[in-house]
């Protein structure tokens, strides 16, 4: 059975049983700073399994994209050595929402496992918790296995968490025995064994979703038990196929096929080059995957995670004699074999194979860099390459540690593998505090404690059309800052999409509050900010006026609204693989991130300018409904890659121009924008560019303020505001006309040259050597050689010593030989040494020109003297003009 049909009917069977089929979610998790990827099914519901989101439905099912490469679920050092590890992989997961639990879970995997996939039930093994008899009760007297394959284990191998924190539950998974003969196992001990040995497999884990783990590690009972399976689509495939790894299933052998054709040996699976083969073939999967849904090779976070699965790549290419870019050729494969089930693969092509090519030629690059690094501390390190250097080649060259302990065999010399792990640890330590201390600042708000109740109710926002509301406090709180209220009707825009929260008063009976900042909460939207007057905690009862600052929230809407004309724009004069990567929608401008591989040209950025102008001008409305998901991207609305869509969705349209959904706030019409004017281009990141803009009143103040600059600057130039350039132009011709007549004027030495010894030295046995000893001001030491290139074109046989001095009090000493002084064995690079040293310093040099630097400028007359000695002293060896 094929992996796409194994997958099909997995989803038929759960939608048969009245379960909603929801598509995968992105592996960026939305609004989750706990984890860096989605590594389980369960991730898109986890707010629903917390009781804080309406999903609008009791069973799910889905084929999930995940990745387990970071943080606390990390395989990526197992991947390519065993038969069943991989950075990114398909998870297949059915989920109760407080509908069925234990009994219908285990009933609904055994029969689809069965009676579906046909696996044989004698070769089928349960485990459970070792405190849940119901589950254990089920297996032996309702499904009917028997005793000796159902097995309780402990925390370690039958509780399920997701992270640190968050739902969590006992769990009871079905393992399949895929030995020839499958004789009973006679205890605990040999199931395990088996398990570890791979002989008997894990298929699918059913997570009985109870509890809610806490910062402290206190277990709380969830507002109702629900259920979340996940069977690993690649393994169900292994054993539905009868192979023997993951790898050998027609999910990966056209990628194997690929990197062998690009290698040029045929894959061995039990050479060590054959672990080089896999590795490719997985990463190859989760840079696609990873590309596609907008994570981005960078130096933290998600982005730090995609770059080291692609350096691994490019070294497992490395060590099977590739020294160009591979994984971007079987990263090609994957699009074209996985495009139906995942569309964004084909319609995000481009961008995908031009970033991992790019990712691979620049590590590919840096290994030559960190090659040279290796070869010093092999040198120097006295045999062993410390823990903190091989930590630095690493997080600096993106050498994994496997790679320098290989290096380090070949040099026969050790690795402190204890301290590289040490290091290792405390950037990950560091790393956790960031995202902990990042969730903090941003929110501090992901707790629901300490709120205290005024009214019963749920809070609706209505800042899409009113910016002052009557109404009243649900709950308070006490903050540092001042008091945090949540409002019964709130017309406060929280930061999402880019767009920055609204800022505003909440008014009451002779106290106010000045909102500095919104934040999302378990409870809902809060608004915090400092109290003028007494705000009254033991009121019953707290009725209040909400006020947003009208025209913050203007100038804000304008840039949003600009923002999507920007997209359209870019997308239609750059082509489709742009598309966002970030973006910030502010008062006073807007920010947008995209992909793309090189800067924009004038032309291009004048282009996108007036694309933008031409909307605003011609006043578009701007139409924003309601609409279900499916249908608004059929007909073509743009959906953000790593965004969070709902079945229901807002779609902002400017009919023609661009389609987005969005929930953010913006203008009626485009002529409310009133002027677009892009201020900088630049590049972020490897294929991702940045342009920053104004609209309003901001491109108003703008144009203001360089029309004041240039009146400032016709007036210094004493000219019209017209005629700036030409002005400039002409003095710019002024100046480069007065530097040649003092080029010249150096040229015949009218410039400060100061001779201070001059002496013609015979040669024993015949001929001369003219010596000068010169002093000289020059601009820098540009003209210092200038000086020197003239000397020798001059045709002047003769040896020169020049001391230089330059503005900013800086010094340097030069000598020159004539190429007969040369032939003759007196060279400038001799004359130099003996006489830097009188200045105090050391210099060398080529045998026509020679430099040093001046410690001692007090002896600088006296070098110049004692260069003639010392030219005299080097012609008692010289060859006579007689030879």
């Amino acid at each position: 059975m094929k992996t796409a049909e194994i997958r099909n009917r997995f989803l038929s069977f759960f939608e048969e049983r009245e379960h909603t089929v929801k598509p995968s979610s992105s592996l960026v998790p939305a609004d989750d700073p706990t984890l860096l990827f989605t590594n389980a099914g369960m991730v898109q519901f986890k707010n629903v399994f917390l009781g804080h989101e309406e999903l609008g439905v009791k069973r799910a099912a889905t084929s999930q994209k995940c990745v387990r490469a970071g943080g606390k679920h990390n395989d990526l050092e197992e991947v390519g050595r065993t038969n069943r590890h991989h950075t990114f992989f398909e998870m297949l997961g059915n989920f109760s929402f407080g509908d069925y639990f234990k009994r219908d879970a285990i009933r609904y995997a055994f029969e689809l496992l069965t009676d579906v996939y046909g696996l044989e039930p004698e070769r089928l093994y349960a485990t459970v918790h070792d405190s849940d008899d119901e589950a254990a009760d089920l297996w032996l007297n309702e499904i009917g296995l028997p005793a000796d394959r159902v097995y309780r284990l402990g925390d370690k191998d039958n509780f399920w968490q997701m992270a640190d924190t968050g739902p969590c539950g006992p769990c009871s998974e079905l393992h399949y025995d895929l030995r020839d003969e499958p004789v009973p196992v006679s205890s605990t001990d040999e199931f395990v064994e088996l398990n570890d040995a791979g002989t008997i497999v894990e298929l699918w884990n059913l997570v009985f979703m109870q509890f809610d783990r806490d910062a402290e590690g206190n277990l709380h009972s969830l507002p109702a038990p629900c259920v979340d399976t996940g069977a690993g689509l690649e393994r169900i495939a292994a054993v539905l196929q009868g192979a023997d790894s993951n790898y050998h299933t027609d999910a990966f052998i056209p990628l194997l096929d690929c990197v062998a054709e690009l290698v040029g040996e045929a894959y061995d699976p039990t050479s060590e080059a054959g672990v080089s083969y896999r590795v490719l073939a997985d990463h190859a999967r989760a840079v696609a995957f990873l590309l596609s849904d907008g994570v981005h090779p960078s130096n933290e976070g998600r982005g730090y995670v995609l770059r080291r699965i692609l350096r691994r790549g490019v070294r497992h290419a490395w060590l099977l004699g590739r020294r160009e870019p591979t994984l971007a050729g079987v990263v090609e494969t994957v699009i074209e074999t996985m495009r139906d089930a995942y569309p964004s693969l084909a319609e995000r092509r481009e961008h995908i194979l031009e970033t991992a090519r790019a990712e691979e030629e620049r590590f590919l690059s840096t290994i030559e860099g960190g090659l040279a690094r290796f070869d010093e501390l092999a040198a120097s390190e006295g045999g062993v390459i410390s823990g903190d250097e091989a930590f630095k080649l690493y997080d600096t060259f993106g050498f994994p540690l496997d790679l320098t302990q290989l290096l380090a065999e070949e040099r026969e010399v050790d690795v402190d593998v204890a301290g590289f792990q040490a290091a290792l640890e405390t950037q990950r330590a560091r790393s956790r505090a960031d995202r902990v201390a990042s969730n903090i600042e941003i929110g501090g708000l992901n707790d629901s404690e300490g709120w205290i109740p005024v009214k019963d109710g749920s809070q609706t926002f209505v800042g899409y059309t009113s910016l002052e509301v009557e109404t009243t406090v649900l709950k308070w709180k006490k903050m540092e800052c001042g008091v945090g209220v949540v409002l019964e009707e709130n017309p406060f825009y929280v930061e999402s999409g880019g767009q920055v929260s609204d800022t505003g008063v909440v008014c009451g009976n002779n106290w106010s509050i000045t909102v500095d900042r919104v934040g999302k909460t378990p409870i809902g939207t809060a608004l915090f900010g400092q109290v003028d007057g007494i705000f009254p905690e033991e009121a019953d009862d707290l009725p209040v006026t909400a006020f947003v600052a009208t025209d913050v929230r203007f100038d804000t809407t304008r840039n949003h609204t600009a923002t999507h004309l920007l997209h359209a724009a870019l997308r239609s004069l750059l082509g489709g693989h742009v598309v966002q990567k970030g973006s910030l929608v502010a008062p006073d401008r807007l920010r947008f991130d995209f992909a793309h591989t090189a800067p924009m040209t004038e032309i291009e950025k004048e282009k996108v300018e007036r694309f933008v102008n031409e909307a605003v001008w011609k006043n578009h409305p701007v139409e924003i409904a309601e609409r279900r998901y499916d249908d608004a991207v059929k007909d073509g609305a743009m959906a953000l890659f790593g965004e969070k869509y709902a079945d229901e969705v807002r779609v902002v349209d400017v009919p023609g121009i661009s389609m987005e959904l969005c929930g953010g706030a913006h203008v009626s019409q485009t002529g409310d924008i009133g002027l677009f004017r892009i201020i900088s281009e630049s590049g972020v990141a490897s294929g991702v560019r940045r342009i920053e803009a104004l609209t309003g009143r901001g491109a108003f103040s703008y144009f203001q303020e360089r029309e004041a600059a240039l009146e400032e600057t016709a007036s210094v130039l004493k000219t019209r505001p017209d005629n700036v350039v030409n002005r400039v132009e002409q003095l710019l011709a002024d100046k480069a006309a007065v530097e040649g007549l003092l080029d010249e004027a150096r040229a015949r030495g009218s410039s400060g040259e100061d001779i201070i010894a001059e002496e013609v030295i015979e040669i024993p046995g015949g001929g001369n050597v003219v010596y000068r000893g010169i002093r000289l001001r020059v601009r820098d030491l540009d003209d210092a050689r200038k000086w020197g290139d003239k000397f020798l074109a001059g045709g002047e046989s003769g040896i020169a010593a020049l001391a230089v001095e330059m503005p900013g009090d800086k010094r340097a000493i030069f000598t020159f030989a004539s190429d007969d002084m040369i032939s003759r064995g007196i060279r400038a690079d001799a004359v130099i040494r003996e006489v830097a040293s009188v200045v105090g310093s050391r210099g060398g040099g080529r045998p026509h020109m020679a430099q040093a630097g001046i410690e001692d400028a007090s002896k600088i007359d006296e070098a110049l003297i004692a260069g003639a000695d010392i030219v005299r002293d080097l012609c008692s060896g010289a060859k006579s003009d007689r030879g």
